[in-house]
């Protein structure tokens, strides 16, 4: 199950959807502040020159992209584009659909652990490694990536690296090397922008991988106000740095917050941190009897919790913790 559902939590727990604090979802609780969206944006249909691709490459820092309605529609028609029957290595436990994707269409799942990868590269047509990982958070350094990427590139296969939680540390992106042959980076709004709602993303891959997502998409596939929006929030470089640091402070805080009440973090990022336990839907359930959904994995037992927002959402959640 994906993060979020608080209409159903309401439905399963008897507490009003007003009363819930949704910490399933790893999004940032302080998302950028959009503000009006301009009139024109609703009523013309939208333009490749709006402003979108030129802050999301001075951000980015490179023009070799396209912009996506969110990572997910570019997970999707990713496999579409690999000839054959393609051996795919995915790190398990991570985002499951990209596992899902490729099996959809007809390829070959390989589940791997990070110690398994290195073995397994010889025998695989593409891996796919989110980065930091979700919701383990591990993380893999651009040298190993690259090393990697060099060693399946040889053979024509290809490395995909979703950064969706990489934000608030650019500096371990791979997004200024992705025009090289075979390396897609994927990078999304929804987390440290907090605009999951707009579906805004970017794929920055070599020109024949963006022309064949292209074509697969068709036109105008980001509605107006979102591209608007995305342009803003791209553009803001203040609001950037000030929200990198509250956030490293915040996760700090949950990390903090979590082993004092015995839940000890097997991992995380700035924007969640995982826990893994012999009984994970318990602690769901208590947790959501009082009106706090987290997110739960079985396999590996585990909870992955958000950040809260406000302090009395801070204080709620310690009350919550203490009380079991």
């Amino acid at each position: 199950m994906h993060g979020g559902g608080v209409r159903a939590a309401a439905a399963r727990y008897g507490v009003p959807v007003a009363e819930w604090l949704d910490l399933s979802t790893g999004i940032n609780p302080h998302g950028y502040p959009v503000g009006e969206v301009p009139a024109a944006a609703w009523s013309r249909l939208p333009e490749p020159d709006d402003g979108l691709e030129v802050a999301a490459a001075a951000y980015y820092d490179t023009k070799e992209l396209l912009a996506v309605p969110g990572s997910q529609a570019a997970i999707q028609t990713l496999p579409q584009l690999r000839q054959g029957t393609a051996r795919v290595g995915i790190l398990e436990p991570s985002y499951n659909e990209h596992a899902k994707a490729w099996r959809c269409a007809g390829h070959e799942v390989v589940p791997l652990d990070a110690d398994a990868i290195v073995a397994a590269i010889p025998q695989l047509d593409v891996l796919v490694l989110v980065n930091p990982n979700n919701p383990t958070g591990q993380r893999f350094s651009r040298d190993t990536l690259l090393a990697w990427h060099a060693e399946l590139a040889a053979r024509g296969s290809w490395l995909i690296v979703d950064e969706a939680f990489m934000d608030v540390t650019p500096d371990q992106s791979l997004a200024d090397a992705a025009t090289r042959e075979g390396l897609v980076v994927l990078r999304s709004l929804g987390k440290f922008f907090g605009l999951a709602g707009a579906r805004v993303g970017c794929v920055i891959a070599a020109a024949a991988m963006r022309e064949g997502l292209a074509a697969r998409l068709g036109p105008w596939t980001i509605a107006g106000p979102a591209r608007w929006a995305a342009a803003q929030a791209l553009a803001d470089h203040a609001w950037q740095v000030r929200m990198r640091g509250l956030l490293d402070a915040a996760g700090q805080r949950l990390e903090s917050l979590l082993n004092g009440y015995g839940l000890s973090s097997t991992g995380g990022t700035a924007l969640f941190q995982w826990c893994q336990m012999d009984a994970p839907a318990v602690l769901q359930d208590r947790l959501g009897a009082q009106g706090i959904l987290v997110r739960r994995f079985d396999a590996p037992g585990s909870v992955r919790f958000g950040l809260p927002g406000s302090e009395a959402e801070w204080v709620r959640l310690e009350r919550a913790l203490e009380s079991l």
